[in-house]
């Protein structure tokens, strides 16, 4: 506990009078273990600690007893997201030496966090993903007023990018987000669309062009889920006469992939612009844009079929942003945990055995 509690230096306990009776740390190492159990919001992080109150007092003092749901709905409505967003940064250092590879970017809704009585939106979260590391880097909240262009910037502050390469979708495609990537020692992979133009017409006519230089990978075949799918990259660094005319922030080449799927019912092909700052092979650039879904597929996708993350209805105060983080933390320590087996199995595992929730907690 005194490790743990280490970790959460600098987030001020909220809770005045007799809210706050109970021990701010042994809430929080509750409601963590709650999450890492496959619970959801503070009704089950009160039934976790009335269930499992003879394994809590192993470590925990409980002076007060097991906490009421209200005491922790409470508590995450009032605490600082900025603060407890700093703590999950200070956890993320222990984790990971040094960032490598490829950062996907990508914002994702809470869809029932939404509260129509007073006309509150779903929260946007915007993560920072290691694609090598599988590990959620940092992470912050849109403003109300404001989308995921004005958030990733001060995403990227949070982290230390030399050598890495960081990809966005193509919402994030602007130049001071390329610019600010260059800036802070990294290179970047940015899908390109229609919302920058010309440039997008330029580079697709490029490309394109069967008597322009470019250099072609050989095409990359995978089959899974009952369909194949057939990548081929082309990357080009001719684009002196493109910088002539645009002067984009860094950028040293351009690249596409064309994607065929194959089902038994039919097949598609489409093909996807990116903006590179770095003169990617065409191999390892068809790598960094797979790469990017990882964000979708290891994290997204686990947050809401794996944690139920869309079926939490905490809507008041700061609590969905602050459970977001605490579901992030939760899903960093099970992919750090090198036991074999799927993330559903573990978190199966954790409820049942606490001989293994034990060990996850060991490794703060």
């Amino acid at each position: 506990m005194e490790e743990f509690a280490a970790c959460w230096e600098g987030l001020e306990d909220p809770r005045t009078g007799n809210a706050g009776l109970h021990d701010l740390h042994e809430l929080l190492m509750i409601a963590l273990c709650t999450v890492l159990c496959g619970g959801q919001g503070a009704v089950d992080m009160a039934l976790f600690a009335k269930s499992k109150e003879p394994f809590l007092r192993g470590f925990l003092e409980l002076k007060n007893g097991p906490p009421s749901h209200d005491t922790f709905s409470r508590l995450f409505r009032l605490l600082d997201p900025a603060q407890f967003g700093a703590v999950f940064q200070r956890f993320m250092a222990a984790f990971s030496k040094g960032i490598e590879g490829v950062v996907a970017i990508d914002g994702k809704v809470l869809r029932r966090s939404f509260d129509r009585a007073s006309g509150k939106s779903p929260l946007h979260m915007v993560s920072a993903w290691g694609c090598e590391q599988r590990l959620v880097l940092a992470q912050i909240a849109t403003d109300a007023k404001s989308n995921e262009i004005t958030a990733v910037p001060k995403l990227l502050e949070m982290l230390s990018l030399k050598g890495a390469i960081v990809t966005t979708d193509a919402l994030n495609c602007q130049r001071d987000i390329a610019q600010q990537i260059k800036d802070q020692g990294g290179d970047y992979v940015l899908a390109l669309k229609g919302n920058q133009g010309t440039l997008h017409d330029d580079v697709r006519r490029f490309l394109d062009d069967p008597q322009s230089q470019v250099v072609t990978a050989k095409p990359s075949v995978d089959a899974d889920h009952g369909r194949i799918e057939t990548r081929t990259a082309t990357v080009s660094t001719d684009i002196n006469w493109l910088q002539a005319d645009h002067q984009w922030p860094g950028l040293t080449a351009v690249g596409k992939v064309v994607r065929t799927r194959e089902t038994t019912d039919k097949t598609t092909t489409e093909t996807a612009y990116y903006l590179l700052s770095a003169p990617l092979s065409p191999e390892r650039f068809n790598e960094v844009v797979r790469s990017h879904w990882g964000v979708e597929n290891r994290l997204h996708w686990r947050l809401d079929v794996i944690m139920n993350e869309d079926q939490d209805r905490s809507r008041l105060g700061n609590g969905p942003n602050n459970l977001a983080v605490l579901r992030h933390m939760a899903i960093n320590l099970i992919q750090k945990d090198p036991t074999k087996g799927s993330l559903r199995g573990k978190i199966k595992r954790a409820a049942w055995d606490n001989a293994y929730l034990a060990q996850l907690l060991a490794l703060f």
